[in-house]
């Protein structure tokens, strides 16, 4: 499964650069050209990184940040046109794991987001949790209880997934 990156920056020029760069180097590309966007798109896409201007309608990088930190430990690389330390110190403090100002490298860019990714969790790590005999694998949305030593799979419906993964 490859790597889903969340693109969040006003200039369309940019964004359209970075899709095209990453997409051949095998990420998957999500978009979003403002915070509002960016936020509801980490929400139902859940990125496995995001790359974030500082400097967005709707809401600002720092919002945005904000809002991720919230829910996700999911890498966050600014890369913003602001090139002051309180800036970069700002969005470091907010949660933002990295910063790179623009213009940029290209390949400085690949390198940091081959460091950041290096850390992602691998595929070993799946997301499974046990309540008493219940067994929840969220990953292959299965659910099983074992009851004197016998498993037995719980259905349960899509609604009843988005509750759970929620």
């Amino acid at each position: 499964m490859s790597t889903r990156i969340l693109i969040a920056d006003d200039d369309p020029q940019i964004v359209r650069a970075l899709r095209i760069t990453l997409t051949a180097k095998g990420y998957e590309i999500l978009t979003a050209a403002d915070g509002s966007h960016a936020i509801s798109a980490a929400i139902d896409h859940h990125p496995d990184l995001f790359l974030l201007d500082l400097g967005m309608p709707e809401l600002d990088g720092i919002d945005v940040i904000h809002g991720i930190r919230g829910w996700s430990d999911a890498p966050i690389l600014v890369i913003s046109g602001r090139s002051g330390a309180t800036d970069k110190v700002e969005a470091l403090d907010a949660g933002a794991d990295d910063y790179v100002t623009k213009p940029f490298s290209v390949e400085e860019l690949l390198a940091r987001i081959r460091a950041l990714t290096r850390r992602l969790p691998r595929g070993d790590a799946e997301p499974i949790v046990a309540f008493g005999d219940v067994t929840v694998d969220l990953a292959a949305h299965g659910v099983v209880r074992t009851t004197d030593n016998v498993p037995t799979r719980i259905r349960l419906t899509p609604t009843e997934w988005q509750v759970l993964e929620a």
